[in-house]
């Protein structure tokens, strides 16, 4: 199977259901798959062959389709760029891919303006500005029907990491289905016309949806701007069914201020993911939208390997706590805890690394066998995340093996932190990490996002975390604030930039007492 094919298929059998909404613009299937055809035919008079790599930077927009269709049906290889990210950071991953071409949307032009002298491979162009819909007609709408197989390249994501170079995760065609299908392995079934809507970009998380809702007659709403208000206007409106979201969307969506008069009938699955969730957060969540949320764990590296619904994440399960996990492992892959030196399997019940085997992981980073090796042990996928499995088998994702705090000689998790924080009616979100400490080595310390008008103290939020979680866990010092906090550029908190100050002048940044 390959993904070219059953979008054909399927553009073939929905021909005049709607596939695509964005705004006030709708496309049907047969629509759709022609300007993707159209799209493809023109890469291809460009010179480029099936198996060459095009980027693309784009916000959810209708003419993402033409380039996501298209690609898929000249069996090209999708690069998504991050518009959140640095050119410099678009130079690398054009550069490292060897990519032959990029589209770009005409608000993003300049950070590609003259790539094509700085990437060697770069020939091409193609900013889609005001005459780009009668440079598409331009083209044929005839399929190109290129021989296609499961194991041809589809798509390099890259990392989302807040330091260092991004490294690219290839998919074949057989491992992005392969993904599609564990994700929505514990969802309802998609109806004909189900609306999944992308408030997050479909370079990104938003992205693994879109495929199995196109599959299945399903239509995607693509959202180019995330502003709650509209976004919970447009879900009323739409009736939307399916969603994905990172907790720092829902967390906002749940406290928009008309969300609890609107109709949430159609609801049926809102996939939270990409960072950890606080429990406020969730049951808060719950009490609006109703039982529609699930949680699963992954990375771009190996996607997804858990996931549960509504009815277990907020169930009471003997020797668990289902409401802090990241659900059990989905029954098509492995999980273990292993040595994070060695990589030996630990017992249950054990901290140590979370390893991944799954139909949807990586054979290894982009050109790049050293980073491979690192993270890549007996065709098992090292995620660099610490977590702990119990005896029902509940995963508990702790925190990145990189972030931890080692304060007088304990481990000390920052997302155990932010959690506790993050309880508290006043906070909106939470970062923690480690600061030097003179007797301790390193101490935690927060940076809280309060909402306006709060009451809340720093050392009422310090208090809380002594209750919760002992006096050695808790934190040096809070920092109050109203401004929201750093992300990377695919929305998980950048602990890293906030930190960053607090080691000014020293070489290493971790501390011993």
């Amino acid at each position: 199977m390959d993904v070219r094919t059953l979008m054909r298929r399927s553009a073939t059998f929905h021909a005049e259901h709607t596939a695509v909404i964005e705004s006030n613009r709708r496309l049907t299937y047969a629509e759709a798959w022609t300007r993707g055809l159209r799209m493809a035919n023109a890469l291809l008079e460009l010179g480029l062959e099936p198996g060459d790599r095009v980027g693309v930077l784009e916000d959810n927009t209708l003419e993402s389709v033409d380039f996501f269709a298209g690609t898929a049906a000249a069996n090209l290889v999708r690069v998504p760029l991050y518009p959140r990210n640095s050119p410099e950071a678009h130079q690398h991953m054009l550069d490292h891919t060897g990519c032959r071409a990029v589209v770009v949307s005409a608000s993003h032009a300049e950070a590609i303006e003259g790539m094509v002298d700085q990437v060697d491979s770069l020939e091409h162009i193609i900013v889609r500005d005001e005459g780009y819909e009668s440079w598409l007609a331009g083209f044929s709408d005839a399929d190109p029907d290129p021989v296609v197989n499961a194991d041809d390249w589809f798509i390099i994501r890259h990392t989302g990491g807040t330091t260092g170079k991004s490294k690219g995760v290839g998919y074949t065609h057989k491992t992005w289905l392969d993904a599609g299908r564990d994700w929505f392995y514990n969802f309802p079934p998609v109806d004909i016309g189900d609306v999944c809507q992308h408030v997050g970009p479909i370079s990104h998380g938003s992205g693994y949806l879109f495929t199995p809702i196109w599959l299945s007659g399903g239509t995607n709403l693509l959202v180019p701007n995330f502003d709650p208000v509209e976004v919970v206007e447009t879900m009323e409106r739409e009736n939307v069914a399916y969603g994905f979201l990172v907790p720092a969307m829902l967390n906002m969506l749940a406290r928009e201020e008309t969300v609890r008069s609107r109709d949430w009938s159609g609801l049926k699955a809102l996939q939270i993911g990409g960072a950890p969730i606080a429990d406020d957060t969730a049951l808060m969540a719950r009490e609006v939208f109703g039982e529609v949320l699930y949680q699963g764990y992954g990375q771009t590296e190996a996607v997804p390997i858990t996931m549960m619904g509504p009815r277990e994440w907020f169930s009471t399960v003997e020797g668990s706590e289902p409401l802090r996990s990241a659900g059990r492992p989905l029954p098509f892959g492995d999980l273990e805890i292993v040595d994070p030196e060695t990589a030996a399997p630990l017992p249950i019940g054990s901290e140590g690394e979370i390893a991944i085997r799954c139909d949807g992981q990586m054979f290894g980073f982009w050109n790049d066998p050293g980073a491979t090796a690192e993270r890549m042990h007996d065709g098992w996928v090292l995620t660099g995340d610490i977590g702990r499995l119990d005896a029902n088998g509940y995963l508990y994702v702790l925190d990145r093996k990189d972030d931890m705090i080692i304060s007088g000689g304990f481990n000390i998790w920052p997302a155990e932190l932010e959690n506790v924080i993050s309880s508290h009616p006043d906070v909106v979100e939470a970062a923690v990490f480690g600061v030097p400490s003179e007797r301790w080595g390193e101490s935690p310390y927060a940076v809280v996002t309060v909402t306006e008008g709060a009451s809340v103290t720093s050392e009422a939020l310090i208090e809380l975390c002594a209750e919760q979680l002992g006096s050695y866990k808790k934190p040096a010092g809070v920092e109050l604030t109203t401004d929201e906090l750093p992300k990377s550029p695919v929305g998980k908190l950048a602990r890293k930039s906030l930190r960053e100050p607090h080691w000014v002048g020293r070489d290493r940044r971790v501390s011993g007492n």
